[in-house]
């Protein structure tokens, strides 16, 4: 038994609603926290990020991810920095010491709906499911930040010395393909 400390009315607040998995789309998401975390393993660190979606009918719902940017296996950690490029790109922050300069800057998310990795031994009717992020791109809507350089002016026509007048030709009513050279 545990005292709360405290009288709880349970009808003064609003029930936690279940959660549920978002259908699979594409959503305007910001990255709201991140940080380095150590792998279950212990021989490697992954970038954790918590996004919030911030348009639509889900706004206000979570969406996480992981990028496994310190691993003895080297595809896992060109696949976490080439995921970690597309949301540099995303959010126009070329450049990155911190993950917080990724921080609250609009970008596009595609999610989709998998098994849960942790289900992977029972039979797929008793698996879990669980939202997977397949993809970041930019575009995140309304407030979308602009890109970290701006785009390159036409490049300007060079210059020409001005060609002498000639004088105008006489008015004709021939046209010119009937006209002698």
């Amino acid at each position: 038994m545990a005292q709360l400390n405290q009288h709880f009315d349970a009808s003064a607040v609003e029930p936690a609603a279940p959660f549920e998995l978002l259908p699979p789309g594409r959503y305007s998401v910001q990255i709201v926290q991140s940080e380095m975390r150590a792998t279950r393993a212990g021989n490697g660190q992954y970038l954790w990020l918590e996004m919030d979606v911030i348009e639509g009918p889900h706004q206000g719902r979570k969406i996480w991810d992981q990028l496994n940017l310190v691993n003895p296996n080297q595809q896992t950690v060109e696949i976490a920095q080439r995921t970690l490029s597309a949301i540099c790109h995303a959010v126009g922050q070329m450049q990155v010491t911190d993950s917080e300069q990724l921080h609250f800057r609009p970008m596009q998310v595609t999610l989709a709906v998998e098994p849960d990795s942790r289900d992977k031994q029972k039979p797929i009717e008793e698996q879990r499911k669980q939202n997977k992020v397949k993809g970041y791109v930019g575009g995140g809507g309304v407030g979308a930040p602009r890109p970290a350089t701006p785009p390159a002016a036409p490049p300007a026509r060079p210059a020409t010395a001005a060609a002498p007048a000639r004088p105008a030709a006489p008015a004709s009513t021939t046209p010119p393909w009937r006209r002698a050279g």
